[in-house]
């Protein structure tokens, strides 16, 4: 079984280099122009089954690349809530003791009026264990299945930091809007992913 995993295109949030976790935003121009490319260079694997995250942005990305494709939202693939950095970038928020104070933490810290990052990985995980324990139930049914998970840079970073054979860890798996892994499981229990490829909006690599 394939599992693509691809982060939606640009947002006018992301192109200003802001949080934007619960901030519903759709793409921005830009953001459809680089996808546009990316199809053209035929970046993206065709897929039978489509999972998003149910933010419009996923939504759209995912009928861009794969249009005409039913599209099944799962509520746990939302990105992180960035608490009070939302829709914030690095300018706005550099003098805030709190920013300074998760900086230091490496990222490990709460968001202020947000999540810990391991209550997200968590999220992240029950929802993927809700569609392991569907494809694994009948894995014949599933071997040969091509499927596209099109959801946020933090969703792929908590699915993979738990699931790939690699166990890196969560920063490691960090992907530009647009880019994601091409991924294998042989539907295992328990369930595991190989990372095969890694898709670069601006080129293959990995």
């Amino acid at each position: 079984m394939r599992i693509t995993m691809i982060r939606h295109g640009m947002t006018l949030g992301n192109t200003q280099k802001r949080y934007i976790g619960t901030t519903d935003e759709r793409l921005c121009h830009e953001g459809i122009q680089a996808l546009e490319a990316g199809v053209t260079k035929g970046y993206y694997p065709a897929a039978d089954t489509i999972y998003v995250s149910p933010l419009k942005r996923c939504i759209e990305t995912a009928e861009f690349l794969y249009p005409g494709k039913k599209i099944q939202p799962v509520e746990e693939f939302r990105e992180i809530s960035f608490g009070i950095f939302e829709n914030r970038n690095y300018e706005e928020l550099k003098s805030l003791p709190t920013y300074q104070q998760w900086l230091d933490s490496g990222g490990e810290a709460a968001f202020p009026g947000g999540e810990v990052k391991a209550d997200f990985v968590k999220r992240c995980k029950r929802g993927m264990d809700r569609l392991i324990g569907k494809w694994t139930k009948d894995p014949g049914k599933w071997r040969d299945e091509r499927v596209a998970f099109i959801v946020h840079g933090g969703t792929i970073m908590a699915l993979l930091s738990v699931f790939d054979v690699e166990k890196k860890t969560y920063y490691e798996y960090q992907v530009e809007n647009g880019g994601g892994y091409v991924c294998e499981t042989d539907l295992s229990v328990p369930f595991t992913l190989e990372v095969k490829k890694r898709i670069g909006i601006g080129g293959e690599h990995g």
